[in-house]
């Protein structure tokens, strides 16, 4: 028997991804019309516009499919309800760099993660470093670009 897995995202993730499903269900009576548009060309083997209407279907289903999986496996997380010294899910966490250069980040779920904002990911390698640390730790991750090291100088649950 398969174990569902919960998907830890904040409320605000949450919202998103309801809205992106909103949004797809609202465009599949407009990829119907279309088919039937095309369909009504003819000979389907070279129609263009109905393969491509088809492909967008089977695209939008997919992504409907996902979008409701992981609203289903959905645990919301609400930071302000959340207390202690130890870096979690949820947390905003303040570090400093190499050059003591201050960077703040929160920890969220992956669908919600984006670093431009500061949203990092709890699977990300700077998210699971940074899972369980306190205040004053130090911590080296490897990316990409090379090995980072920073300093943990505060953790908030905003």
């Amino acid at each position: 028997m398969a174990t569902v897995d919960k998907m830890p995202m904040l409320l605000e993730g949450h919202k998103m991804l309801t809205e992106h499903l909103s949004r797809l269900k609202a465009e599949r009576p407009q990829i119907i019309d279309a088919i039937e548009e095309a369909r009504a060309h003819g000979d389907l083997s070279e129609n263009a516009e109905y393969h491509a209407a088809k492909e967008r279907q089977g695209q939008v289903e997919a992504t409907i499919s996902d979008l409701e999986d992981k609203l289903s496996r959905a645990m919301i997380i609400d930071p302000s309800t959340l207390s202690g010294d130890k870096i979690v899910f949820g947390a905003t966490v303040t570090l400093l760099d190499e050059n003591d250069k201050p960077i703040k980040y929160q920890i969220v779920g992956q669908p919600e993660a984006d670093a431009k904002t500061g949203k990092i990911s709890y699977n990300s390698p700077l998210g699971r470093a940074l899972i369980g640390r306190k205040v004053d730790d130090e911590i080296e991750v490897t990316v990409p670009s090379g090995d980072r090291y920073y300093l943990v100088s505060k953790i908030e649950f905003i």
